[in-house]
């Protein structure tokens, strides 16, 4: 089994589905993945951060198994645990939302298993998703690519925390998310959960940039992620085009090859919205 993790609010369905697709379509499964779901009530702060809604977590649950009838969702209301670790500290107004904050919680939720892929959802898989799963990361915390800017501003090894294959157990023991929410509620950080993760890890394994480019596709690229990039024509400038947007994805990024999973996409929300809305 395959362990899948995304966190969010209800505003992050499009980013499952695209990215679940992504998987399906293109890797060679023969085992089932249970897609883990961290979500939760914070709309006191911001009336559209609620949770993943029952009836998206129903429909997302009717797509994936109908590619694998082992394909199943769990989700886990940490509302309650938020409000314990981060009610008001100096991150609670982080850079993207509080929801970046919540995959800091995951050693506190006895059914995680050992083994875990947390995924940002503004991800899509290019290539078979064995090529990172089955990475070995018994004696070390995490494995993660470099982020493809700091690695050039900040230092060379520094990651890009949207994707990355935990050693849960092993994070467990060592501390170290709990070190990262220590440190969010002392100080504001530069990127918050990404700057507690990485100043709280103990040991690491750094991944080829193929798991995770930030801005180019190639061929070897196994994960794309559509995360903000800078753009130098017409003019300096920066874009936060994500995969759902798909006409930006064909017009600036003149990506055709992810047309298979898109159509799939469109007639599926086409679909949820005839059903639910």
């Amino acid at each position: 089994m395959i362990h899948i993790l995304f966190c969010g609010n209800q505003g992050v369905f499009d980013g499952m589905l695209t990215c679940a697709l992504s998987i399906f379509r293109r890797s060679q499964l023969t085992e089932g993945i249970t897609f883990h779901l961290m979500t939760m009530d914070v709309s006191h702060l911001n009336p559209n951060f609620v949770p993943i809604q029952p009836e998206q977590i129903a429909f997302f649950e009717r797509v994936i198994q109908s590619y694998h009838p082992d394909n199943t969702v769990a989700c886990y209301d940490v509302s309650d645990l938020y409000q314990q670790e981060f009610a008001g500290c100096p991150n609670e107004g982080a850079y993207c939302s509080p929801y970046t904050l919540i995959r800091l919680l995951a050693d506190r939720i006895d059914a995680l298993p050992d083994k875990l892929l947390y995924l940002d959802v503004d991800v899509m898989f290019n290539r078979d998703i064995h090529l990172l799963w089955d990475i070995d990361v018994s004696g070390v915390e995490y494995a993660a690519a470099r982020d493809h800017y700091g690695k050039y501003l900040i230092y060379p090894n520094y990651i890009n925390a949207g994707v990355l294959l935990w050693n849960l157990k092993k994070m467990r023991e060592t501390g170290i998310l709990a070190r990262a929410r220590v440190l969010l509620r002392k100080k504001k950080l530069t990127f918050a959960d990404q700057s507690a993760l990485i100043r709280s890890t103990t040991k690491k394994k750094m991944l080829p940039q193929k798991f995770n480019d930030q801005k180019f596709l190639h061929k070897s690229t196994v994960v794309r992620h559509f995360s903000k990039r800078l753009f130098y024509l017409p003019y300096p400038h920066t874009e936060n085009i994500k995969q759902w947007h798909v006409d930006r994805v064909h017009q600036v990024f003149g990506y055709h090859c992810f047309d298979d999973i898109f159509d799939e996409y469109q007639s599926l929300i086409q679909q949820y919205r005839g059903e639910f809305q």
